[in-house]
């Protein structure tokens, strides 16, 4: 499992998983299914098995955080029981927003690429254009 329910105590007290689910740990395990395979919708060009299997400290730092905020969101959705929903709310815009750039090229993670069996990315980000138009004056 990339991310444990006693990992999300960095981002949502122990008081408020309680208040929340009472004794039923399937709901903040299905916050954090859900989370992950969120996350994994955008990273198509990345080895979605590799990323998502690492443990520990193989895993990337950044995409760990992310992760928790959107599994944070799932969860509270369920009852604001001491939670504030505001920030949140920022926080799962965030991720989802850096998973976008991520998706689009724009941000690049240290993700292992995805391969193919002819050792090639394909779901490589193409990037496109052209020179500016040239006007001839005679």
């Amino acid at each position: 499992m990339f991310l444990t329910v006693e990992e999300l105590k960095t981002h949502l007290y122990g008081e408020s998983i309680q208040a929340i689910s009472g004794d039923d740990g399937t709901v903040l395990t299905a916050a954090i299914d859900g989370a992950v395979q969120e996350a994994r919708g955008y990273l198509a060009a990345f080895d979605r098995d590799a990323v998502f299997g690492a443990r520990n400290g193989e895993r990337n730092a950044l995409l760990l955080i992310f992760v928790k905020d959107i599994a944070v969101w799932h969860y509270i959705n369920l009852c604001s029981a001491g939670t504030e929903l505001r920030l949140r709310q920022d926080r799962y815009e965030r991720a989802v927003a850096w998973l976008k750039a991520v998706q689009k090229g724009e941000v690049t993670p240290d993700l292992p690429a995805a391969i193919d069996d002819d050792g090639k990315n394909p779901n490589a980000i193409i990037i496109y254009g052209s020179n500016p138009k040239r006007e001839q004056h005679f």
